[in-house]
């Protein structure tokens, strides 16, 4: 309130004053040139300059708003284009995010057509055009993609190559991949999604050739750099095993092969251990299963370990059960190391010595794995009733259940 009461009073001032220098004195104004003569006042011809500017002003004004409520009134303007891709670019990309795949292609189309640099919005309708199964049109809409921005090529076979992963094309996003691995050797998203397709395929060689890379780049690090290394190795040794299964005398090779790969402290892994005693026992090498194995436990103890030392048949039966006793001192409560003793008893012709251990680790533990061994071991000693009631908590213990049925009378 006071500012306007000032301002109002500077204003008042200011044309007084100005009222006062015109009265006191008009001044006088000529301009001649070439027989134009003009005369006038000062202040009529100070007032005659602000007109003009005023004038001025006032034209450039309108043509501007002529120029632009043509931009809105005509479809065909460049303003107008570039509202509809715009709009356009908007739903395609709300359309994609919520699902509505048809849209989202048409809507994402329009808005790569007039921009500049269409790469997301190719991208977008690709994405949205392999959700709909239209696989032609997405690898069109990445080809005009690459077409218009041949510089984007890596992010283009990104997408082209998870596209292909996603349709089970795994072969197709391999051959990508490996393009780009040529001309991008450490880039880190090239690598991490040549390691996925690698996995899905169960490409374990080429896993393995393909870590040293990895932790380079440090695309994976610590436990899941660690966790897909053992996970790869143990497949190895599978499909290694699988492999010389049908090649005779020689069926051993390539999983001795892939075993001596491995690294002194990876083949004191348990689960590695386990994968290639499992392979040599399936080989039917027995005895040599039997030896590492018990080379192992020598080292370290591990029940799992036990567990198959146990299911195997070594060259020296009585050696195999006096190694196996000679862990029962450290670990009298072991129920797997108990079953394990009975199993190489049985092995040994040991058939109450076996029943003892059977029946003391059920004492530790109520396992339906013991329970059967027991089972069959006393239906063998004719103890039918024994054994029928040990199968019957054996069904329980595996969370099934016989009927209640009717039975004959003894």
């Amino acid at each position: 309130m006071i500012r306007a009461a000032l301002l109002l009073i500077l204003v008042v001032a200011a044309a007084t004053a100005l009222g006062l220098a015109i009265v006191e004195h008009s001044g006088y104004v000529l301009i001649a040139w070439k027989g134009l003569r003009y005369e006038s006042s000062l202040w009529v011809f100070l007032l005659l300059i602000v007109v003009g500017v005023l004038l001025l002003w006032t034209l450039r004004w309108l043509v501007r708003l002529l120029l632009v409520s043509g931009g809105l009134v005509n479809p065909w303007s460049r303003r107008q284009r570039g509202r509809r891709q715009q709009l356009a670019a908007d739903k395609g990309l709300l359309d994609l995010i919520e699902g509505r795949w048809e849209r989202a292609v048409r809507h994402l189309r329009l808005a790569a057509e007039g921009e500049r640099q269409p790469l997301m919005y190719y991208l977008g309708a690709a994405r949205a055009a392999h959700k709909l199964g239209r696989v032609e049109e997405s690898e069109e809409l990445l080809e005009h993609a690459l077409q218009r921005q041949p510089q984007a090529e890596l992010a283009i076979a990104l997408t082209h190559a998870e596209l292909q992963r996603e349709q089970g094309n795994l072969q197709g996003a391999l051959d990508t991949l490996q393009a780009m691995r040529e001309r991008h050797p450490r880039h880190h998203l090239v690598l991490e999604q040549l390691q996925r397709t690698l996995l899905e395929r169960g490409d374990w060689a080429a896993l393995l050739d393909l870590l040293p890379e990895l932790r380079k780049a440090k695309v994976l690090e610590g436990e899941a750099l660690a966790e897909l290394e053992h996970k790869v190795w143990i497949a190895r040794l599978h499909a290694a095993g699988e492999q010389g299964l049908n090649q005779g005398e020689v069926a051993l090779q390539p999983l001795t092969a892939a075993w001596q790969q491995l690294s002194s402290a990876q083949r004191q892994d348990v689960e590695l251990l386990l994968a290639y005693a499992g392979q040599l026992r399936a080989l039917g090498a027995q005895e040599e299963a039997e030896e590492v194995l018990r080379k192992a436990l020598k080292q370290g103890y591990d029940a799992r370990l036990m567990r198959l030392y146990g299911q195997l048949r070594g060259r020296d039966p009585a050696r195999q059960l006096q190694t196996a006793e000679g862990l029962l001192k450290q670990h009298p409560q072991d129920p797997l190391l108990l079953l394990s003793l009975g199993r190489l008893c049985l092995q040994n012709g040991l058939w109450g010595k076996a029943r003892e251990y059977f029946e003391i680790s059920l004492e530790f533990s109520r396992s339906a794995e013991t329970c059967a061994e027991l089972a069959r071991l006393l239906a063998s000693q004719g103890d039918v009733e024994g054994s029928n009631r040990l199968l019957q908590e054996m069904l329980v213990l595996q969370g099934q259940r016989l009927p209640q049925l009717p039975q004959p009378a003894h």
